[in-house]
């Protein structure tokens, strides 16, 4: 597998800190009690300052033109730092849908904004389960205007987005649609979910005005931007799972048990331990995800070899992440589930976080049906 450059380690170093000046415990506390879930300033630093919002947004929409090796280690650190923004929505979700799934003309007028921060999008596409196949929603033409009717679930950041696209059945077969967030015919229900992190929405269409942005069935161009998200969300995961091994190792070293440290006892140790090998191993599965999307451009891989790879990550990072936050509060003992302490935030993340798209034994039944298994 590839290694990091210089310049990755100078992007993740200017993340790091970006990310302990504005996203520290106090600040993930005030945003998860927010209506929203982010801090508006702090979103626009992210796009002026630090040029997050269009990573991975071509330079010709006002983007930074990177790929997803540098999504990967900006991903990782916001999973770390247990970031309260739409990012994951917005920024590499529903810029994908438009990279893959929509027509120049349309990302030429709705990337720039993203790019800039101005704008937060997020695609709503499930209905019932996590698959594309579950999409029954048909968009109705009549005199030349498209309308949707009918509802959607877990909608990533839908009640802060200004755009949602939306995934509709057509004559031609899946297609992608642009309905503003606040049009009439539009019903967004915040839902009270176990992650007060991450918000999700029940979102409604009742005769709702839609703009068609895809040319054709865009079903291919769809599930791409699905792998490329479950790529971007595992390595928010192995970061998750990172901070919990740092910090569950940190605690050992200084809380004293008859004497000594906790982290001489052997089982102290052994979970440590255990703990180590996993987030080694999630995040090599992160990692190698993000260079086979990356490998794509240049032909040294096939979207065949993305999509193994996301189900591959996203089935581990998952199982890691949520293992590793449970060891934590295992070795901080009574303190780890206390309100006070963020131990629990992050178990609560890693639960979401696994069955957010599926969770590890669906993306292992989907490989294996991929490999023929």
């Amino acid at each position: 597998m590839q290694s990091f450059t210089e310049e990755h380690d100078e992007l993740r170093a200017t993340v790091r800190q970006f990310l302990a000046d504005r996203s520290d415990e106090q600040a993930v506390r005030t945003q998860m009690a927010s209506d929203t879930g982010f801090d508006p300033d702090v979103w626009q630093q992210l796009a002026e300052q630090v040029g997050l919002t269009g990573l991975i947004i071509p330079e010709e929409h006002g983007g930074a033109g990177f790929g997803y090796v540098e999504l990967c280690i900006v991903a990782e650190e916001m999973g770390r730092a247990l970031l309260c923004a739409p990012y994951l929505s917005s920024a590499v979700l529903a810029t994908n849908a438009l990279l893959h799934a929509a027509t120049p003309a349309a990302q030429k007028e709705i990337l720039p904004g993203i790019a800039a921060g101005r704008l937060r999008a997020s695609l709503a596409y499930a209905e019932s389960g996590w698959e594309v196949d579950g999409v029954r929603m048909a968009a109705q033409e009549k005199d030349g205007a498209w309308v949707l009717d009918g509802t959607k679930q877990h909608v990533l950041d839908g009640q802060s987005a200004d755009v949602l696209l939306v995934v509709a059945q057509t004559a031609a077969g899946l297609e992608l649609f642009r309905v503003d967030a606040d049009a009439s015919g539009v019903t967004r229900t915040g839902l009270s979910g176990l992650d007060l992190t991450r918000k999700l929405a029940h979102v409604e269409f009742a005769a709702a005005s839609a703009t068609k942005l895809s040319d054709g069935d865009a079903r291919e161009g769809i599930e791409r931007a699905l792998a490329l998200t479950w790529i971007a969300l595992s390595a928010e995961q192995a970061g998750g799972a990172q901070w919990c091994l740092d910090t569950a190792v940190d605690y050992a070293k200084s809380r004293l048990q008859f004497g000594r440290p906790i982290g001489t006892y052997q089982a102290i140790k052994h979970k440590c331990a255990d703990m180590l090998v996993e987030v080694e191993f999630a995040k090599t599965a992160a990692y190698a995800a993000c260079w086979a999307a990356a490998d794509v451009a240049s032909g040294d891989a096939s979207w065949d070899d993305v999509l193994e790879a996301a189900h591959t990550a996203k089935a581990f990072c998952s199982e890691t992440f949520f293992h590793a936050a449970a060891e934590n509060i295992q070795i901080h003992g009574g303190m780890g589930f206390t309100w006070e302490h963020p131990a629990h935030l992050y178990f609560k993340r890693a639960k979401a976080s696994d069955l957010l798209f599926g969770d590890a034994a669906h993306h292992r039944e989907r490989l294996a049906g991929r490999l023929g298994i």
